[in-house]
């Protein structure tokens, strides 16, 4: 341990200081109550649509429909809130980045106190593998390493010398040292930038915008078509009371109730798709805003490489070894250049173990390193070259270590019999008198991007050095080692699935730009004329930083966290939908900053993933490309359910066309209690079924699928075929069952139970019609049939549910009175039976003929096109 230097502060005068300054805790994150967020979800635009629509009820004198209304509302609330808890069951963590216990000097001693219990000016005794828990300055040291990559986004561990800051939550790798803080709690450096995370407004999602849009849309069609059918109604001369209820009742009978669970439903479906690949979604509308990303920021260590150091080449005067094999494992494939190697390689790498104090080690049965990562992989080049390093670290330990310098750029270590040094090769070069070939083997390696240090030896000659200078003299070079944090080997797969969705990728790391650039070169992900920019080089206008970024390949280094949040809302400013990866508590503010954050699960900070709205569990950047292919599935999904319920909505609106058309003179095929029925009790299950839509193999290939939910093709479905073609198949059944009871035209419709079988006939063809629908709906291009009937396992038998339950309400009689509806006759049934192949032929035909017409128009461009 570092000598104390200054006397430390007594518990008296820590006790003045915690009562005025308060406990050393970072600030914890502010989530609202159970409370809250259920009436957050009670309360937004579309579930205040549907409390207007349960009051309207209850006024029209329609308390059933009141209660089925607010029924939904509460349901979808409680279900969604459940989810989002399900997703936050962590709760807040932030208090975690601090030690629990640490060591200072009180009253003239050590003393071992809670880490909330340190104040300002206390003096830490800090030793490796402890986390530092408030900032300080470093008052004395002896071989200190720093790991501040969670801070920094740096890689490596660096040297902390002598009046440098420490920070909290950053972890000591190798040495001691005594620091005096000078930051607790919410004025430290992790404190500043939790704030910059909270200070930031989530944006709105992509499916946010596209609901509200629907919303609008479906408020101002009910509200409409209320209005005109109170006026139609008291034109025909009904009592203005009895037509402001017949009005309410089109009104609510309008509005999807059921639209908001199964939005809800499928999103959980999705998030549950996405858990399988090991994708945890923290917020349920993520899991549509990844499939509409168009821009990814990703980070480098962890994300794109395995944050393991690998030795992959030894270089000696005498020839070199080539290693194949990433990891701490000791078995690799070696390639020596010539037999004369070996015996220099290995020396080279035993003097690398020698002046290392990391090592890896097998733990549950996987290696890993213990301490400085590159240290770790100097220990694994020599069990690799057969060197027992247990062995050697038993019986051949340092006498005298001087660490790393970073004016000096090396550090040495004193053995019983030699003195080794490694450092930066530029510099070691020219201590050794190294030739050219020692040069052209640097200017090798380092253009590959490796990092490269240089070993040498020299003879102790009973001398003991007193500082770094003297351990320079007479220094051998032994050779040079070259490493790498291998990048991930599904990653250039990737990065290609990325450019054929569309999808732009940016690397954004605190590694040096060297390294970087190598990585995203190794990886293929820059591209011809990519920038490569240092943090201190981006602009300051936001405008001129996202035209300089918004390109394909590029690569941004040494950043800092306000310029990664920089980076986020200038490429959202462009129009992107912005996916930003990251592990560290440098990478927080950012990940709350883009459209969706997302965060690297086993390396990454609590900090992180309580920004982020989803978390990579095993950090495969493989898994975004499987999230944004759940995340495209997802919004087709909707898209399919919305044509599904619109189509439903034109045939029970049919109806009341007919009878204000007729002046009220023709009965209503349906009634408003029947429509709900419908909307709640046949069509939400195969709704929700056919949100859980396997994705198409086409989703990844052009760019996102993002835009209006409410699109061409949906309007023309639902409003143009499909729904009029419902709509006419059940007033056909309607018609026909009333003149199988007996009705003729020009002859009074009938009342009662007649009237009341022949709506159950309409009833059923609308049930039967939708049963088909769910089906057409799956594809708005391909037959039911040339997707396989069963593919989607969920929907035949929600199929087969809501027919039982449409059943139900049929023959039911107190059910069925309720409703207003009874066992149709033979001839209703029949067409109400054929109504399932009719509509499936109709929209095969309708998938056929656009598809020619499609490609009429594909070969007449191409026609045009080789013509000019």
């Amino acid at each position: 341990m570092a000598g104390v230097m200054v006397p430390g502060l007594t518990t008296a005068q820590a006790a003045e200081r915690r009562a005025r300054g308060g406990a050393n805790r970072l600030p914890a994150s502010r989530r609202p109550s159970v409370a809250r967020r259920l009436l957050g979800e009670l309360t937004h635009f579309f579930a205040l649509l549907l409390w207007v629509a349960a009051a309207l009820a209850f006024f029209a004198k329609l308390p059933q429909l009141s209660v089925a209304i607010i029924a939904v509302i509460v349901l979808n609330g409680v279900f969604a809130m459940i989810q989002q808890a399900r997703a936050d069951r962590a709760a807040d963590r932030l208090q975690e980045m601090l030690p629990t216990r640490i060591t200072v000097w009180r009253d003239g001693g050590r003393r071992v106190i809670e880490a909330e219990d340190v104040v300002v000016d206390d003096i830490l005794l800090l030793e490796s593998g402890d986390r530092v828990p408030a900032d300080a300055v470093v008052l004395t040291e002896n071989r200190l390493l720093v790991d501040s990559s969670m801070l920094t986004g740096e890689s490596e561990a660096g040297a902390v010398a002598e009046g440098e800051a420490l920070f909290a939550g950053t972890f000591v790798v190798e040495g001691d040292a005594c620091a005096r803080v000078t930051a607790i709690g919410e004025r430290t450096r992790v404190a500043g930038i939790a704030r910059l995370t909270t200070s930031t407004t989530k944006p709105d999602t992509p499916l946010t915008r596209g609901l509200r849009g629907v919303v609008r849309v479906t408020a101002t069609i009910a509200v409409s078509v209320g209005a005109l059918f109170l006026l139609l109604s008291v034109l025909v001369g009904n009592p203005i009371q009895q037509a402001f209820v017949f009005a309410i009742g089109v009104t609510v009978a309008l509005v999807p109730e059921a639209l908001l669970p199964t939005v809800t439903l499928s999103l959980a479906w999705g998030s549950e798709q996405m858990a399988k690949r090991q994708i945890l979604v923290r917020n349920l509308e993520a899991v549509e805003t990844l499939g509409s990303t168009t821009f990814i920021c990703t980070d480098k260590t962890g994300t794109l490489t395995r944050n393991q150091m690998t030795v992959v080449e030894a270089w000696t005067p005498a020839g070199s070894l080539a290693i194949e094999g990433a990891g701490y494992g000791p078995t690799a494939r070696l390639a020596w250049s010539t037999p004369d190697a070996e015996d220099p390689v290995r020396e080279l790498a035993l003097a690398g173990e020698q002046c290392s104090t990391g090592y890896a080690e097998e733990v549950g049965g996987q290696w890993r390193a213990h301490g400085d990562p590159m240290e770790a992989a100097l220990d694994t080049l020599a069990r690799r070259v057969g060197i027992d390093t247990v062995e050697d670290r038993r019986t051949g330990s340092a006498e005298l270590r001087f660490p790393f310098d970073p004016r000096l750029r090396r550090m040495a270590v004193v053995l019983a019999d030699k003195i080794v040094v490694k450092g930066a090769p530029d510099i070691m070069l020219g201590l050794c008198g190294a030739g050219p070939e020692a040069h052209r083997a640097m200017e090798a390696l380092t253009a590959r991007g490796l990092r490269v240090l240089a070993i040498a030896a020299g003879p102790r000659n009973g001398r003991t050095p007193r500082n770094q200078e003297e351990c320079a003299e007479g220094l051998r070079l032994l050779g040079l080692v070259a490493l790498e944090d291998p990048p991930r080997d599904d990653v250039p797969a990737s990065l290609k699935a990325c450019r054929r969705a569309g999808v732009k990728v940016a690397m954004v790391t605190g590694d040096h730009p060297a390294t970087a650039t190598a990585i995203a070169d190794e990886v293929g992900l820059r591209s011809p004329g990519s920038p490569v920019l240092s943090g201190s080089d981006l602009p300051q206008d936001e405008q001129h930083l996202a035209a300089l970024l918004d390109r394909d390949g590029a690569v941004i280094a040494r950043v800092s966290p306000e310029d990664k949040l920089r980076i986020a809302r200038a490429i959202r400013s462009r129009g992107h939908v912005v996916a930003m990866t990251g592990d560290g508590v440098n990478d927080a503010p950012a990940l709350h900053e883009a459209n969706i954050g997302v965060a690297m699960g086993l390396s990454g900070t609590d900090v992180a993933r309580e920004a982020a709205d989803l978390v990579l569990l095993d950090d495969s950047f493989a898994g975004i490309v499987a999230g944004v292919e759940q995340g495209r599935a997802t919004f087709v999904n909707i898209r399919r359910f919305l044509t599904y319920h619109l189509t439903d909505n034109v045939a029970e609106l049919a109806p009341f066309l007919v009878w204000a058309l007729s002046g009220g003179l023709f009965p209503l095929a349906l009634g408003v209690l029947q429509i709900i029925a419908l909307d709640i009790g046949t069509d939400t299950l195969s709704a929700v079924a056919l949100g859980a839509e396997p994705p198409a193999q086409h989703l990844l290939e052009g760019p996102p699928v993002h835009g209006r939910l409410m699109n061409r093709t949906v309007l023309r479905r639902a409003f143009g075929m499909l729904g009029p073609l419902e709509a006419v198949l059940s007033l056909v059944a309607f018609v026909v069952s009333l003149v199988a009871l007996g009705w003729r035209p020009a002859h009074p419709f009938p009342t009662g139970h007649d009237l009341a079988a022949a709506s159950g006939a309409a009833f059923m063809t609308v049930v039967f019609a939708q049963t088909a629908n769910v089906f057409a709906c799956r594809s708005s291009s391909r037959w039911p049939g040339a997707l396989g009937w069963l593919t989607n396992r969920l929907l035949v038998p929600a199929a087969l549910i809501g027919l039982a339950i449409s059943l139900v309400e049929l023959w039911v009689p107190p059910v069925a009175r309720l409703l207003g509806q009874w066992n149709p006759p033979l001839w209703g049934w029949l067409v109400a039976l054929a109504a399932m192949p009719i509509l499936l032929a109709v929209d095969a035909l309708d998938k056929h003929l656009r598809g020619r017409r499609q490609a009429r128009a594909i070969c007449h461009g191409t026609a045009r096109s080789a013509v000019s």
